[in-house]
């Protein structure tokens, strides 16, 4: 599993012109997830996420998470994180999980934040215009891979 973090001051999803989900300060978190992943990978993730200590504290540290600052979390699903681009020049993304698994994973993490964050989505499979305002730019990448290798 794979979430590509970027801290916004505000950031939101249209899909076929209408707004499915919006954010102001806060993390847009976009999620690829593979065949390997599961529930257990998605807790361990969401918490990594829930207590990066990303935002700046009043001497310009990086030293607050998205709680500490009242942010808000933008979710969106996004299986081109897995594209794999060793061979040729289209990229191949058969490490992806197929849409009925991604898709479980996806509202599985989206129940699981709500219980702890106001959250804002996408639409699984839509063709998504997402606009932010990446505020540094500051953007992490948090990989199953590295934070539970034993997977």
């Amino acid at each position: 599993m794979r979430f590509l973090i970027q801290r916004v001051n505000s950031a939101s999803v249209l899909v076929d012109g209408e707004a499915t989900g919006s954010i102001e300060k806060g993390l847009l978190v976009f999620i690829g997830i593979c065949e390997s992943d599961d529930e257990a990978i998605a807790d361990k993730l969401l918490d990594k996420l829930l207590k990066l200590r990303i935002f700046d504290d009043a001497d310009g540290k990086t030293n607050l998470s998205v709680f500490d600052v009242s942010g808000e979390l933008l979710l969106v699903s996004q299986f081109t994180l897995y594209a794999n681009c060793k061979k040729g020049n289209r990229p191949s993304f058969t490490d992806a999980a197929g849409p009925e698994k991604a898709n479980g994973l996806y509202e599985y993490i989206i129940k699981e934040a709500e219980k702890k964050i106001r959250v804002g989505t996408g639409i699984f499979g839509a063709d998504m215009k997402v606009t932010l305002e990446n505020d540094g730019p500051f953007t992490v990448m948090l990989d199953s891979d590295e934070i539970c290798p034993a997977k």
